[in-house]
């Protein structure tokens, strides 16, 4: 469904803080961001997003041009890299006075003073458990800790993507939160096959190379995968180390392992869910997962490693397994030479991501709390 301007009578303006900016391709608040800014323009929203400087497409032939996009500085490193860029948008946002402010992980916690100083009410979108990462260190973790507390303290209304995180916010903050998970782009045709590669006759991975993402993992299981098939994977760490090295090493010198670092084409990265024969989703931190919702769309059959994250968002339409390479390897093998379970995980988790993983369901719920009165939940 889509929102024409006229339906509302209120022309309202929304800042959008914390992502990398419009249009972005670098993960699910990017993702988010290119739905959704489009969708509250059609609504008659002045909406403008926060942009790192280079991190955006101002060329891309799909974006909105009245969505305003606004550069700010920030410092390009690991650590510093959210909070600096978090802070100059939020500086800019307080002087600019938007109806609302869209902040986009609690990192950016730490600068709703500032907005409630400005008296820009905030809608939060608290991503997953961020403390919880493997891949930052006790400082990192404690950064993100006080920014949720921040942001449980000053936020005007939080928004969870899995409910299994609203319980957390509810357990250990005393906030409610409400669910608004991601959604996924849905073909009616059979997209191009990546050369080399036949239906239903490979293994693939997508996913930032993290160790909470299982990738030490199912690299560890690859070679033994390779023997059935090939295997693909898709993605990298942004700034090379030692998950980057194995899967260029693997890629080297196991003749059925392709490792294809970021692939920012969708239609390429879609096409190769949608052929899969096995698609290894091994995310344990986080709520829902962009990259899951999207592989359910495209019918890929999916091993997901065992969580209540991910058995939330499957709800039966996937197989599970142990975070080892052994019982990956067997598991996915188990998947590939079973061509119904395949045909029947695909079929039901494309349905499953029809009804309830739509950017249309996932825009209108967004709009609707971004116009609603903003005022500190209980």
């Amino acid at each position: 469904m889509e929102c024409r301007l006229g339906d509302n009578a209120v022309a309202m303006r929304v800042a959008v803080i914390g992502t990398r900016g419009y249009p972005s391709y670098y993960g699910g608040f990017e993702t988010c961001v290119r739905n959704l800014v489009p969708y509250l323009a059609d609504c008659g929203w002045d909406a403008r997003v926060y942009s790192r400087p280079g991190a955006s497409r101002p060329d891309d032939p799909d974006r909105d041009a009245r969505v305003k996009v606004i550069e700010t500085p920030g410092i390009e490193s690991k650590s510093l890299s959210t909070l600096s860029y978090g802070f100059t948008s939020t500086l800019h946002a307080c002087f600019h006075r938007p109806d609302v402010a869209l902040v986009m992980n609690v990192a950016n916690g730490f600068f709703l003073p500032l907005l409630w100083l400005a008296r820009v009410p905030t809608v939060v979108n608290v991503d997953g458990i961020e403390w919880e990462r493997a891949k930052w260190n006790g400082l990192g973790k404690a950064v993100f800790r006080l920014g949720a507390w921040f942001t449980a303290k000053l936020a005007s209304n939080l928004i969870v993507d899995a409910k299994a995180i609203g319980q957390y916010w509810e357990a250990h903050f005393a906030r409610n939160g409400v669910f608004i998970p991601y959604g996924a782009k849905f073909y009616d045709t059979t997209l191009p096959l990546e050369p080399g590669l036949t239906h239903r006759g490979y293994v693939l991975v997508v996913a930032r190379f993290v160790p909470e993402n299982t990738i030490p993992e199912f690299l560890g299981a690859a070679a033994e995968i390779a023997k059935c098939a090939p295997v693909i994977i898709v993605g990298s760490s942004g700034h090379g180390g030692e998950l980057d090295k194995a899967a260029a090493s693997l890629d080297e010198t196991v003749p059925n392992v392709h490792w294809l670092g970021h692939v920012s084409d969708d239609l390429r990265l879609h096409s190769l869910w949608q052929h899969a024969g096995v698609y290894f989703h091994g995310h344990s931190v986080g709520g829902t997962n962009p990259a899951l919702v999207q592989a359910m769309a495209l019918g890929a059959p999916t091993l997901a490693r065992d969580t209540n994250y991910n058995r939330e968002v499957l709800a039966g339409t996937g197989v599970f397994t142990e975070p080892d390479p052994a019982s990956i390897a067997a598991a996915t093998i188990a998947l590939l030479q079973d061509s119904k379970l395949q045909e029947d995980l695909s079929t039901q988790a494309t349905a499953r991501a029809r009804a309830e993983y739509t950017w249309d369901l996932v825009n209108q719920r967004y709009e609707a709390l971004l116009r609603a009165p903003q005022r500190r939940a209980s």
